[in-house]
């Protein structure tokens, strides 16, 4: 078979065939791109729709014992059920968690282990906004003394490089369970806690983190838009056959007469 170059040597009409060919070949690995991002796009709003689902009817569940959760590595499915705890926050060792984001707001977190009879758990105890030109907390507000009662969401434990999630300073930017034991005398169990509630109350000025916004964001308009893109493709190759044999057909009736 002849190559690109001397494809100016050939027939027109066999100029005109492998032109096409590889026009074709260029729409169609366009084409199946297309489809398979359009594809990724509706697998990423049904993992939204399932994870809504699962906040939705964890939401509407009744607030259960902490223990009930807290006794296995808690997964995607175990997230933002309402549970309830009793213990005595570890005040010497409270953590400052940055560049965290709440209800549009950007701020920071803070973490305290909660020792109970039944084990230690890791405990959001709230979010706070980070003022314009400010520099985040060096050290975390102390929590309440003595025994508390924490209505918290379940959370997974966050996955992140080294220097992320483990504890410096008293500082980290990502929450993980088996990274702050590390820095612990004493073991947690897997994921934290959310807290809703405190009672008694804190003075620390610290918010509850919200549950994620529970809309189905752009991914089936922008799954439409790729499927678009691909049946363009398509025309595009048959406008550009039509055009050729118009072409072909001007230039046969050019000759004749």
């Amino acid at each position: 078979m002849p190559g690109l170059g001397t494809m100016g040597t050939l027939p027109r009409g066999r100029r005109l065939w492998l032109r096409w060919i590889a026009m074709g070949l260029v729409v169609v690995c366009l084409a199946v791109a297309f489809v398979n991002l359009g594809r990724w796009q509706l697998d990423r709003l049904q993992q939204r729709r399932d994870s809504n689902g699962v906040v939705v009817a964890h939401e509407s569940a009744p607030v259960v014992d902490w223990r009930t959760i807290f006794t296995r590595p808690i997964t995607e499915a175990d997230q933002w059920q309402r549970v309830s705890v009793t213990g005595t926050f570890d005040a010497e060792r409270s953590f400052v968690v940055r560049y965290r984001s709440n209800a549009g707001a950007t701020g920071w977190e803070i973490v305290t282990p909660l020792r109970t009879a039944d084990g230690n758990v890791l405990v959001s105890r709230g979010f706070a906004a980070r003022p314009a030109a400010q520099d985040f907390p060096r050290t975390a507000p102390a929590p309440p003394a003595g025994e508390v009662s924490v209505v918290g969401y379940v959370r997974r434990s966050e996955q992140g490089g080294a220097e992320a999630i483990t504890p410096a300073d008293g500082q980290m930017r990502l929450i993980n369970a088996a990274a702050v034991a590390g820095t612990l005398p004493y073991p947690l169990v897997d994921g934290y806690i959310g807290a809703i509630t405190v009672t008694p109350p804190a003075s620390d000025g610290l918010v509850p983190v919200e549950p994620p916004d529970l809309t189905e964001g752009s991914h089936f308009s922008y799954a439409l838009q790729w499927f678009a893109f691909a049946i363009i493709a398509g025309l595009g190759l048959v406008v550009l056959i039509r055009s050729d044999l118009r072409d072909r057909r001007a230039a046969a009736r050019s000759a004749a007469r």
